[in-house]
């Protein structure tokens, strides 16, 4: 006996929408926090969104492309993630707060 479900199959559009919603909190997580650790995990958050995209759309294309540039997206991630910690330990320790606002006064 066949049952029909009302469960499709997932698309590349499921995938699109997902990423969005994923890229649009970590951009309000941006635009809208100061701590430098949310900013970082919202920055993280929207390259993981750029990465869903990448590996829906070369799984639905049949090719191997946007599989191979995750890995230099994940590069990229794991550079800014190893700079922007370095940078919140030296505000820390100085001013005893990770917050962006301490970022100007690193100059001297």
């Amino acid at each position: 006996m066949l049952e029909t479900s009302i469960f499709t199959e997932i698309t590349l559009n499921h995938y699109l929408v997902l990423s969005a919603i994923m890229f649009s909190l970590g951009m309000a997580g941006v635009l809208l926090r100061r701590n430098l650790i949310v900013l970082l995990m919202s920055i993280e958050l929207m390259l993981n969104a750029v990465n869903i995209s990448f590996v829906a759309f070369s799984h639905y294309m049949g090719k191997i492309d946007g599989q191979v540039m995750v890995f230099f997206v994940m590069t990229i991630a794991a550079a800014e993630a190893a700079v922007g910690l370095a940078l919140a330990v030296s505000i820390f320790k100085r001013f005893k707060e990770v917050n962006i606002r301490f970022f100007e006064h690193l100059k001297g």
